[in-house]
């Protein structure tokens, strides 16, 4: 198995890339459809592959609010990879904790694995034995939040925690497994993009879920109560998305409890995330300058107040932990100039999403004339609906203004949206799968502000027709943007 190879250069000249999560693939995994994504990806000339975060979720299955902000969806472990590896032998073999449970048996005895387990233990230690406590304990309890738990595990007592190390040594075995089987399945498919000239780019929310190792483990970081509820909770305030501002929920941090500690904590975390990744969006970079503080009581976020953070002294922490730091600032929403600031003194790319670009007049920053080569462009996001289904909903006069602007293209939405994309001097343009696709309603990946029928969209591979791949490789080709798939 070979090692990780070392994050290699992403916005050193134009590139384009697709927005796809795991999740969307056919198969929903990083088996084989995942390396025939990669395939696609470096025939048409991208070089970009973008991910949502990759922590194993919730019931309601949102990346953005995952049990761990270090551990890997045990979801994504692909069956077929395992017997590929020679690690699982039996077809008969369908879910993902059986083949595990299969795997372990049989490999461990193999010593070469039995040294690439302990080696990977060692590397993920500082997070790897909490997670693992908090999953078996989460599961043996029901699935209750963390802060309904018998006080004594509720509050990370060692002499408790001792016990369940013993009693239920085979489980927490079992979930350390799984993170080392993620974890290769990765590595080797990040491997494989280099190869195919793909560099990988991943996405890190600012906050974390309040029901997660991270907060169970690290109480003194968070605003908590003694009984583990938050007293003010994380948002934003009335945006494009909605009137009543959006209520995250998530726990804000301590900052100076965080500060006090060195920012140790952000130190180990975006350790992990530049271990899988090449590029790294940070989701709300807004949040690092001041963020929106909501009392935990409060319905809504309507009456929440910004609240300054440290940033500017947290990524000094950063950069002088890791140097130049390949990050991408998501800077959409109410920005102010010292958001700005904080992202310029650091060399951050900011986001501009062509969605956006049309409401208002000609100052409106998302506009293509307003783009900068330090910024990463987007026809749409993860939170936004199709660009066809969005031009469709506009109004009339809206749809005007759009085509007025692009220069009454003949071709349908979303290729003439696309097409700014790529001609915009922007370093780096991403699109959306559904956008590759020119898929309409019914599309949608997220609707903010809801909680139904969301992350649950893929794709198929019909929808990918030749006709389509080559649009693009002349495309990419003709705006700069091409790889050559050996990079």
């Amino acid at each position: 198995m070979v090692d990780n190879p070392s994050a290699q250069p992403v916005l050193d000249r134009r590139r384009a890339g697709v927005l796809l999560h795991p999740t969307s693939l056919p198969a929903g995994d990083l088996g084989d459809d995942a390396r025939r994504f990669v395939d696609f990806l470096a025939g048409g000339g991208f070089t970009v592959w973008q991910c949502l975060p990759l922590g194993p979720t919730h019931d309601d299955g949102s990346p953005y609010h995952a049990l761990s902000a270090h551990a890997g969806n045990p979801a994504l472990i692909s069956l077929s990879r395992l017997r590929a590896w020679g690690w699982l032998n039996s077809d008969a073999v369908s879910s993902v904790a059986e083949g595990l449970t299969t795997a372990h048996r049989e490999v461990l005895a193999d010593a070469a694995v039995r040294q690439e387990y302990g080696t990977c233990l060692e590397r993920e230690r500082a997070w790897l034995d909490d997670y693992a406590l908090f999953s078996v304990l989460r599961e043996k309890l029901h699935h209750a939040p963390w802060w309904q738990w018998p006080a004594a595990l509720r509050d990370h007592e060692p002499s408790a925690l001792a016990e369940v190390r013993v009693s239920l040594a085979d489980a927490l075995e079992s979930v350390r497994f799984g993170q080392f089987v993620f974890d290769r399945q990765w590595r080797e498919l990040r491997v494989y993009a280099h190869e195919h000239g793909v560099r990988l780019f991943g996405d890190m929310p600012i906050f974390v879920a309040h029901d997660s190792a991270d907060v169970w483990a690290n109480r003194a970081l968070f605003r908590l109560e003694a009984s583990g509820l938050p007293s003010v909770v994380a948002g934003v305030p009335p945006d494009y998305f909605s009137a009543e501002g959006q209520r995250w929920g998530n726990p804000l941090y301590d900052w100076k409890a965080i500060e006090a500690d060195g920012f140790n904590w952000w130190v180990a975390r975006l350790r992990t995330e530049l271990r899988r990744f090449d590029l790294l969006r940070v989701d709300h970079f807004r949040g690092f300058e001041a963020c929106w503080e909501i009392p935990a009581n409060e319905a809504t976020a309507i009456h929440g107040h910004w609240c300054p953070v440290p940033g500017e002294r947290l990524f000094d922490r950063l950069r002088e932990e890791f140097g130049a730091l390949p990050l991408v600032a998501e800077d959409l929403g109410h920005i102010t100039p010292a958001v700005h600031a904080l992202r310029q003194r650091f060399g951050l790319p900011g986001m501009r999403v062509l969605q956006f670009a049309f409401d208002g007049g000609a100052d409106n920053p998302y506009l293509p004339h307003a783009h900068t080569p330090d910024s990463v462009v987007y026809t749409g996001t993860h939170d936004n609906d199709t660009t066809r289904s969005w031009f469709e909903r506009l109004p009339a006069t809206t749809q005007l203004r759009v085509v007025s602007y692009l220069g009454y293209p003949t071709e349908p939405m979303p290729q003439p949206l696309i097409r700014a994309a790529l001609a915009s001097v922007a370093g780096l343009a991403m699109l959306p799968m559904q956008d590759v696709l020119q898929l309409g309603r019914g599309h949608r990946l997220n609707t903010p502000g809801t909680t139904a029928g969301n992350w649950r969209w893929r794709f198929k591979w019909e929808w990918l027709t030749p006709e389509l791949a080559d649009w693009f490789r002349q495309a990419l080709a003709l705006y700069g943007r091409k790889g050559t798939g050996e990079e």
